[in-house]
Formats: structure tokens, sequence, C-alpha cells
């Protein structure tokens, strides 16, 4: 028959292995959130976002230039993965006068890969423009939404 210690000992055990499997798994779903498929969603979005910017200021035609955004988190020993509001990424493109650009944009990324950036007013406009014919509109670069696959 089996002491009344012994048995508290095998349930702290299993508690214990319950507790820190949990904490793995948890610690698992963080690193689905890469600096590659962040650098990979925010380029696009934001290029898609910014020739719709300038076909309402009345510049149709621009077409995506190459835009490379480069991604790291603020936070030391993070290694640029995992979920946070710290998520910076550096973004260069040509605007519609042929000029390079560079803005920084802070993310704030959660764990399921969706993610909302604000960049540089001075860069990218307020958040309200005003169309070629006259129109208040929000500026789709201002702030704006994205998500990646984190599988």
């Amino acid at each position: 028959m089996p002491r009344p210690t012994s048995n508290r000992l095998i349930r702290a055990a299993v508690a214990v292995g319950a507790v820190t499997a949990l904490t793995a798994a948890l610690a698992g779903c963080a690193t689905d959130v890469t600096r590659p498929r962040v650098e990979a969603s925010v380029g696009p979005v934001f290029t898609n976002l910014y020739v719709q910017q300038q076909a309402l200021l009345g510049h149709p035609g621009l077409t995506p230039a190459a835009v490379k955004p480069d991604c790291h988190r603020s936070t030391p020993g993070s290694h640029d993965r995992g979920a946070g509001s710290d998520w910076i990424c550096q973004v260069g493109w040509t605007d519609e006068a042929g000029r390079a650009q560079n803005g920084k944009f802070e993310l704030q990324v959660r764990s399921n890969g969706c993610y909302q950036a604000g960049g540089p007013t001075k860069i990218v406009g307020p958040i309200m423009i005003q169309t070629s014919t006259g129109k208040n509109v929000i500026n789709p670069v201002f702030e704006f939404d994205g998500c990646f696959d984190t599988t």
C-alpha cells in the first residue's frame, strides 16, 4: 500500500510536468512570429496601400517599387521572435517624384500573426488626406493592419 507522502510526491511531479508542458507549448506559439514572416508581410501590405494612397492623391499608374523592410524587435534577448509591441520596421521606397524615402514603422504583432503598424507622419502624411478631387479620406498608410501565416 502506497504511503500518503509518496502519493503527494507523485501528484506534485505530475503537476510540475503539466505546468512544464503547458509552458513549453505556450512558448512554442510565440516562436511562430519570426523576423522573416513579419518582413514578408509588411513589404507587400505597405506597397499596396502606398499605391492606393498615391492614386487617391492623383498619382495613378504608380507601380510598387522594390520595398524591402528591415524589421527587428527592440527588446534585448528577443532574438527577433515572438509577439509584442516592440517590433520596428525600417521601410524604404520611392515616392511619386522618384525620391527615395525611408520610414520607421512601429508594429504591435500578436501571436496569431496579425499586426498593426504606424508610420512617420512626416513621410506618410497625416491621418486624413485630401484626394485629387477634393474629398477628405483616411490615409491608408498612416496606420494599417496586416496578417501572416504562422504555420
